[in-house]
């Protein structure tokens, strides 16, 4: 696929993840790797940016905040969407796990940031990390994707503001737990940017390489219109990973 031609997909199946979330499975495969987003299309309403939460087949988490979003849950299995993509820079895992200890990643998605993590969860793990999930939510009607993260065979951590389920508090309060009790080689994160700031304190407190995925409102997806500007770089061309601290010579380009 094109990465600046929309291309008519149709949807294969469709899961409820909660009362505002829904889960695509499309018809349509391609190369991309964990951190990648598309732009989806509805002819006549708008386009809008979505986290890849796999790529063969591709498949989307969509939350009901809009009426764009409204739009894609009234969708029916077998109807068609358009999709633009597989765009921006992705997340890098290390080459590989260290011989001498066990190879620790700490992944933290806040909201619906959880959905691109799953994609990496399951990239790392087939390399051979061990990946501990924190889960951050207002509520426990909020948590979506823990029974997927502990299918796939990660430890899965759940923090919700109200205390409704796992742990009270925030997503960063649980990962500044873990990170004194076990050593960890990375850091990853997506989610409101709020909770990416505080992700990058902490990793910046304890000189650990972290990536962060943000999440913002963009049109062309390609660089040129600016309206996802972020201070001085571009989220959907520059991003939307960002690194933290210096990438080790150990760490590894992208792979599909």
């Amino acid at each position: 696929m094109k990465a600046s031609l929309p291309q008519a997909v149709h949807i294969r199946g469709i899961a409820s993840e909660s009362a505002k979330v829904k889960t695509l499975v499309l018809d349509h495969s391609f190369e991309a790797a964990p951190g990648q987003f598309v732009m989806v299309w509805l002819p006549g309403l708008d386009e809008k940016p979505f986290s890849l939460v796999q790529a063969d087949p591709v498949i989307l988490t969509v939350a009901r905040v809009g009426p764009f979003s409204t739009a894609v849950h009234a969708l029916r299995t077998g109807e068609k969407l358009w999709l633009r993509g597989p765009l921006g820079r992705p997340f890098r895992l290390p080459v590989s796990p260290p011989s001498s200890s066990p190879g620790r990643l700490l992944l933290i998605g806040g909201g619906y940031g959880v959905a691109p993590m799953h994609f990496l969860a399951r990239r790392a793990l087939e390399a051979g990390w061990e990946v501990r999930m924190i889960i951050g939510a207002q509520t426990a009607a909020d948590v979506i994707f823990a029974g997927r993260f502990g299918s796939l065979g990660a430890e899965v951590s759940i923090t919700t503001e109200d205390g409704s389920q796992g742990l009270q508090g925030l997503a960063t309060d649980a990962a500044t737990r873990l990170l004194a009790q076990a050593r960890y080689q990375g850091i990853y994160a997506c989610g409101p940017e709020a909770m990416l700031d505080a992700v990058e304190r902490l990793a910046l407190s304890r000189g650990l390489v972290a990536q962060l995925s943000y999440e913002r409102y963009m049109r062309c997806a390609i660089g040129v219109c600016g309206s996802c500007a972020r201070q001085g770089w571009l989220v959907c061309r520059d991003g939307p990973v960002r690194d933290v601290n210096v990438i080790s010579e150990q760490q590894a380009p992208a792979t599909s």
